[in-house]
């Protein structure tokens, strides 16, 4: 059966589309909730629990490093299971990711401490840490290209943005969980509570497990497989094909990324130390905006089918560079409701537009046999490059003796990057995600683009 209509729209039925939609926004909660809750660690207990050695900013920049690395392997993870999904499946590597990083998650819960092994349990925290960033790095491409592949061409936008949408869940999610076992006194939390969050992804892996299990499997997919068109090497038939895109999809992801992580994971550490305040404004303000990115994501996505994804994406990474010195004004007035406010305009308006565009961006700027491969490679080396920012950002705020203007100049840098990359892409709404893109590498036909 042809997996397109007339219309050139995969032939989906609502229940299928609404499965997909499903699917991925618990697949994608329960992993980036995974991902998350380790960035929030990270600023609150592990610098004290596994790098006991010395004072304790040389803790945090540890505990940051070790965050950093997930994002060192995302791009090997991209890669890996990229590959898989392009030669096996979109489905079934989206089931394999979910078991990886639910299960390396709930091992770190189980982990030692430094007082118990020593400098064995930072080994053992950054062994997981990698098994994270492996099953990270393939998990939003996956569900993205699963969403893009089954949503009708006009309304794309609209729906892939619910993959965003997951990631939010997850990101509140963990949030709320700290939150709750931040109420604790020191020696409850260092001893015990810390602990909870990530016992808790054992219990979630069965719930993500049977929702990704009863998705289809994408109509894009299953024609290329009936057809005998996939390809040997996915990867390498991405850089010959696309190289230009490669790199536009690199650029991409460097703000979006840096912006993440410094609002919920660096922003924690710097309330709770610089500015002396309470776990709970911290937490506060990364659940408050994380509430209003949720309820923007939909509506975001649905715009950019109307005005198209690169008005959204440059409006968005030019408004957060603009605001990234009034930013951290609002925030080190050290009043509460001050802080909150700074966080939801940075996020609402600088990085929610960004991200809800993100999936459906990505997935139309490569032809479908390389579409997962090209897709997560691409944009986790985004990461991989911005994901070390809660480290620089520690050590710049460390070279004006606490201060945070350097953080600012960082982060107008990085969206500089990001900027360049939405300039040189172009638009993607029209183009028909059906469309298989260029013959494998070892043909001789022409090469063609989806551009």
């Amino acid at each position: 059966m042809n997996a397109q209509t007339d219309s050139g729209d995969p032939q989906t039925t609502p229940e299928e589309l609404r499965r997909a939609v499903v699917g991925s926004v618990v697949g994608t909660a329960l992993e980036w909730y995974d991902f998350f809750i380790y960035g929030t660690a990270a600023a609150l207990v592990f610098g004290k629990l596994f790098f006991a050695e010395g004072d304790p900013a040389t803790g945090t920049l540890l505990a940051f490093a070790t965050f950093g690395v997930g994002f060192v392997f995302r791009p090997i993870g991209g890669i890996l299971f990229g590959h898989v999904g392009d030669r096996i499946g979109r489905r079934a590597t989206l089931v394999l990711t979910t078991a990886v990083m639910g299960l390396s998650t709930g091992m770190i819960g189980l982990l030692p401490t430094y007082e118990s092994i020593g400098v064995w349990a930072a080994v053992l925290l950054v062994a997981l840490r990698v098994v994270q960033g492996l099953g990270a790095g393939a998990e939003f491409g996956g569900a993205s290209t699963l969403l893009a592949e089954h949503a009708p061409r006009r309304r794309r936008g609209f729906f892939t943005s619910f993959a965003q949408t997951g990631v939010q869940i997850g990101l509140l999610t963990g949030t709320l969980v700290f939150l709750l076992v931040g109420t604790l006194d020191d020696e409850a939390l260092y001893s015990w509570g810390w602990r909870v969050p990530f016992l808790v992804s054992f219990a979630l892996i069965g719930v993500a497990l049977y929702v990704r299990l009863r998705v289809e499997e994408s109509p894009v997919f299953k024609r290329m497989r009936e057809q005998q068109t996939l390809v040997k090497l996915p990867i390498r038939d991405a850089i010959v094909r696309y190289p230009r895109n490669m790199m536009i999809g690199v650029g991409g992801h460097v703000a979006d990324t840096a912006l993440a992580y410094l609002m919920a994971t660096f922003s924690v550490s710097y309330v709770t130390e610089t500015l002396d305040l309470s776990r709970t404004v911290a937490l506060t303000g990364v659940v408050l905006f994380s509430i209003a990115v949720i309820a923007l994501q939909p509506v975001y996505g649905a715009l950019s089918d109307r005005i198209g994804r690169r008005p959204l994406n440059l409006f968005s990474v030019v408004f957060s560079a603009l605001f990234a010195f009034p930013f951290w004004l609002l925030v080190n007035t050290g009043e509460p409701v001050v802080i909150w406010l700074a966080l939801l305009l940075m996020m609402t308006l600088g990085w929610a537009p960004m991200i809800a565009v993100q999936p459906a961006w990505y997935a139309e700027l490569f032809g479908a046999r390389v579409r997962y491969s090209a897709f997560a490679s691409s944009r986790e080396v985004g990461a991989a490059i911005a994901g070390f920012a809660p480290l620089v950002a520690a050590y710049l705020q460390g070279l004006l003796d606490g201060a945070p203007w350097l953080i600012a100049v960082m982060m107008i840098g990085l969206c500089l990057i990001s900027f360049v990359a939405f300039y040189a892409a172009r638009e993607g709404k029209d183009i028909d995600i059906e469309e298989m893109g260029p013959e494998p590498v070892a043909t001789k036909q022409a090469p063609e683009t989806p551009l």
